[in-house]
């Protein structure tokens, strides 16, 4: 319900002569329609509600094909990798274009980053971990995190490869047990979007 409610607003707001910038804000506004489906669907059935808003635990190690690596290690490497990708086609836009961008860069990554992540690594990735396997939450809440994006136009190669980074934030959170070391990653990530030309190209 709360994802039709949530492409029932968005298309009214494509439909408008609204700035394109204000129509994208307006389309990551919307996402708290399906947080509040979230959070009101768990109240009806008295479920508690995670949203892992705590202070992240860096002392973990993420096992990869037997090896071991520190969960900061792991999330610093994909920050950087993600910055060196970025720089290029930021620097290609050139510096004025940079400047005009960067209050709506700012805004738009902020409210993206956060509303996305208390969706797919908030209740909904807490409820499925309470009931379901580590795998089985990693695989749902990544592959919906991309069908989300494919639902609001994003080609599918693309898609599929923010299913990917649903995948890394959803280990990220699983194993600080906090929501904000991927929100950070997802808003710099977004940054990087913005200034390079992606979102308003």
């Amino acid at each position: 319900m709360g994802f039709a409610f949530f492409q029932f607003v968005n298309n009214w707001v494509a439909a408008t002569d609204i700035q394109r910038e204000w129509r994208i804000i307006f389309n990551r506004l919307s996402l708290s329609i399906i947080i509040l489906g979230l959070y009101i669907t768990h109240l009806l059935y008295k479920q508690p509600i995670s949203f892992f808003h705590q202070k992240p635990n860096w002392h973990t190690q993420l096992k990869l094909r037997g090896h071991a690596i520190p969960v900061f290690r792991f999330w610093f490497i994909g920050l950087i990798v993600n910055i060196a990708v970025y720089i290029p086609f930021i620097v290609m836009q050139g510096m004025e274009a940079v400047k005009s961008l960067l209050f709506f860069a700012l805004f738009f990554s902020l409210i993206n980053a956060v509303f996305e992540e208390l969706i797919w690594r908030g209740p909904l990735f807490s409820s499925l971990l309470r009931h379901t396997s580590i795998p089985y939450t990693l695989a749902v809440t990544s592959i919906g995190f991309g069908l989300l994006h494919l639902a609001i136009g994003i080609p599918f190669l693309i898609s599929l490869f923010f299913s990917i980074a649903g995948l890394f934030y959803g280990l990220v959170v699983y194993k600080t047990n906090s929501i904000y070391p991927g929100t950070l990653f997802h808003f710099v990530l977004n940054i990087g979007m913005v200034l390079s030309g992606w979102i308003l190209s």
